[in-house]
């Protein structure tokens, strides 16, 4: 049988998702538990009684079910949980590896003070009184609203207690970082009205078209998504991947389509006027639509004929007419978005032009299609306490609409923006756009307070840490947040004693708060965390408690929702790349590094390939074609307008000519030998771009330049 390139690669690329999920999968992993025990910092087991503990891996926004695998109570294995309904026993690399989380060399063991350019450190009584009487002081100065949180999410009873001071505190400024779960609901939002998230029913489309999405790249559920894809052969379901490199989905998918980087949205657009002037879309759907059908219609004829989509995008106008010829007739089509894993820079206008195709063809609250359903809500907290200082702070507009753009106003700002700034379960200084500013914006800020378990780049920054057990010490309740069919919360359990003097992020906040007494404490009744959870968790307390997990909706929304597509109507300018330089940076979602928050395990740095990272050099992708003067495997320098790195070349047919492709997740800076100073940092590389409209930080990539060294 001949095996061409193409096919070579899907076959191996396939072969290693399944890897992921498949008992040869745990196989490997007891392989290289052999050389992992020569690590000095992870203790070996001795014999004795073995047992079993059931809980949630929360390291992304997949919160798979695991089996934690215990010698003499101390845990030694992580599986995934068989019958867990987001991943029914399936595990990714990051969740087998999370107990080397726990023996981090990084881990931060008591609370922190910084003394000068270094931390000293101190008891959680001095810790909790230094931060309450900095709080205070804030608040007796008039300048309440100036306390801000940053969160990794918005949902879960730690992040509602996080907001729940703030507010008590008379302070609007709660924000997240940017992640597939807000984009949902920001595009559920524009186009469905507000209350509403987004799900996608990837385990039964026929037809998937996914717009970046990294099916097999960690977008979503990674697990879930693993086994959606492994079964889409025996569904005899298709997927097209539209995207600017030859990725494992692109591999694994039936068709690649390559798009010029940025011009998703044009390319969503242009099948969408397709659709109409073929009369390809669904009737009765479209009568839900309001803002504008006529102006929409009448803008994609004008602006999105095939020829002229197929100058914007690169993508062959017949293949385009193809493509919505082949979506359109599908029994359950499906169109995805968010690019790489989701939670990076994306458009607005790119998100809402993708989820249009689902509202044209008439599959949303339809199996195998898109479901458009309220927000998760299971939590059920009590009025809070406000005091005059508090109703009139919470009043006042946010500082900044997200994240990235506090970020700018800080720096622009002479006088302080924000005077108190918390960061829980997140890592801007390294994981946000232009990481050298946000570092930046972080120096400017009087008072910074990490929840961080570990020392990475943003604790450095802080002035007071007040260290969180890792996932598998603590209690807590974990929602899917990843576009999921199901609506699911699962329970992270302790499975260990905590190892050192940290506390559940809950706790430490129930302690600020009695701490600054009067309206916020009477706020805080609880005296410990888990106290708290199991009342505002109530009604599904008992589930979670017996079960570890709570399934709160899996049915099929079936009502017919309104779509608003005056946004589209519009036509809101496409996002440019920043810069002047021809060639084109863009980022890489690895399956084997994480981009956001925690960063990478020691283990899953080993298993980076070679055409990733060479030794402690970054390996970038181009294509032969655009690598004029270079050589494959040698050095050279890459710059953008905003930096500068040292490169390794990687001759690559499997990326658009004009391309050059940089993996996230790598250069980290803090004081872990295991997984830092490996690689670049890409957000070093590339500034924010805000999207008109949206406020998003859109920046798809930047305009590059690559020479020999």
């Amino acid at each position: 049988m001949k095996v061409d390139r193409r096919s070579f690669l899907g076959l191996g690329l396939g072969a290693a998702a399944g890897i992921a999920v498949s008992p040869i999968g745990m196989k490997l992993t007891d392989d290289s538990s052999i050389w992992t025990q020569n690590w000095p910092w992870t203790p070996v087991p001795v014999d004795g009684e073995v047992t079993y503990e059931n809980s949630v891996c929360s390291l992304c926004p997949g919160s798979c079910g695991i089996s934690v695998r215990k010698i003499n109570n101390r845990p030694v294995k992580i599986e995934g949980l068989a019958g867990y309904p987001i991943n029914d026993g399936g595990a990714c690399l990051h969740g087998i590896a999370g107990l080397q989380y726990l023996y981090d060399p990084s881990r931060v063991k008591t609370p922190l003070k910084k003394n000068g350019d270094k931390f000293e450190e101190i008891s959680w009584d001095d810790a909790i009184a230094i931060v309450a009487a900095k709080l205070a002081d804030i608040r007796k100065s008039g300048s309440a609203e100036k306390l801000a949180c940053i969160a990794d999410k918005e949902q879960g009873s730690v992040s509602g207690l996080f907001k729940r001071l703030l507010k008590t505190f008379g302070s609007p400024n709660f924000y997240t970082m940017p992640g597939l779960e807000s984009y949902l609901e920001l595009t559920a939002e524009t186009l469905h009205g507000e209350g509403q998230t987004i799900a996608f029913d990837l385990e039964n489309a026929s037809f998937v078209l996914s717009f970046g999405a990294g099916i097999i790249e960690g977008w979503g559920s990674p697990v879930n998504c693993f086994k959606a894809n492994a079964s889409r052969k025996e569904r005899k379901a298709k997927l097209y991947q539209i995207e600017p490199r030859l990725s494992n989905t692109a591999a694994n998918a039936d068709k690649w389509i390559p798009v010029k980087p940025g011009t998703e949205a044009d390319l969503a657009l242009g099948i969408c006027a397709v659709i109409l002037e073929n009369k390809l879309f669904d009737s009765p759907a479209t009568s839900s639509f309001k803002g504008g059908l006529n102006k929409f219609g009448a803008l994609l004829q004008k602006e999105y004929t095939p020829s002229k989509t197929a100058e914007i995008t690169g993508v062959n106008a017949s293949d385009i007419e193809k493509i919505a010829t082949l979506f359109a007739n599908a029994k359950m089509p499906l169109a995805v978005f968010g690019k790489g894993r989701g939670d990076g820079a994306q458009s607005l206008k790119e998100l809402a032009a993708v989820h249009i195709l689902n509202c044209l063809v008439g599959n949303i609250n339809k199996k195998g299609g898109a479901f458009v359903q309220p927000k998760l809500k299971y939590l059920e907290f009590a009025d809070e306490s406000m005091d005059s200082i508090a109703e009139n702070g919470f009043a006042k507009t946010k500082a900044a609409p997200y994240v990235n753009q506090l970020i700018e106003k800080v720096n622009e700002s002479s006088q302080p923006v924000v005077e108190a700034l918390f960061v829980y379960n997140a890592n801007p200084c390294h994981s946000l756009h232009d990481a050298k500013k946000v570092k930046q914006a972080l120096g400017k800020i009087p008072f910074v307070v990490s929840f961080s378990s570990f020392l990475d780049e943003t604790a450095m920054e802080a002035d007071i840490i007040l260290p969180s057990h890792t996932f598998i010490e603590r209690l807590e309740d974990v929602p899917s947040c990843a576009g999921l069919a199901k609506s699911v919360v699962g329970l992270t359990k302790p499975v260990v004693e905590p190892l050192f003097d940290t506390k559940n992020p809950g706790d430490a906040v129930i302690l600020i708060a009695k701490a600054l007494e009067g309206n916020i404490a009477q706020s805080f009744e609880w005296e410990t965390y888990e106290e708290c959870l199991e009342e505002v968790a109530a009604g599904i307390w008992d589930s979670l408690s017996e079960d570890g997990f709570a399934i709160i909706s899996e049915e099929v929304p079936s009502e017919s929702v309104p779509v608003n597509i005056s946004l589209l109507a519009n036509n809101p300018a496409t996002v440019q790349a920043q810069g002047d330089f021809e060639l084109t940076l863009i980022p890489i979602d690895n399956m084997r590094l994480i981009s956001a928050g925690i960063s990478v395990s020691p283990f899953a740095i080993k298993t980076v390939s070679d055409k990733v990272l060479k030794g402690k050099d970054i390996v970038v992708d181009i294509n032969p074609l655009t690598a004029s003067g270079l050589k494959d495997g040698g050095v050279a320098m890459l710059t953008t307008p905003i930096g500068t790195a040292r490169v390794i070349v990687n001759f690559n047919e499997g990326i658009m000519p004009g391309i050059i492709g940089m993996v996230e997740g790598l250069g980290h800076t803090f004081d872990n030998k295991y997984v830092s100073n490996k690689g670049i940092n890409i957000n070093a590389l590339i500034g924010p771009v805000i999207e008109s409209g949206s406020g998003l930080d859109a920046a798809f990539g930047i305009k590059a330049k690559i020479s020999k060294a």
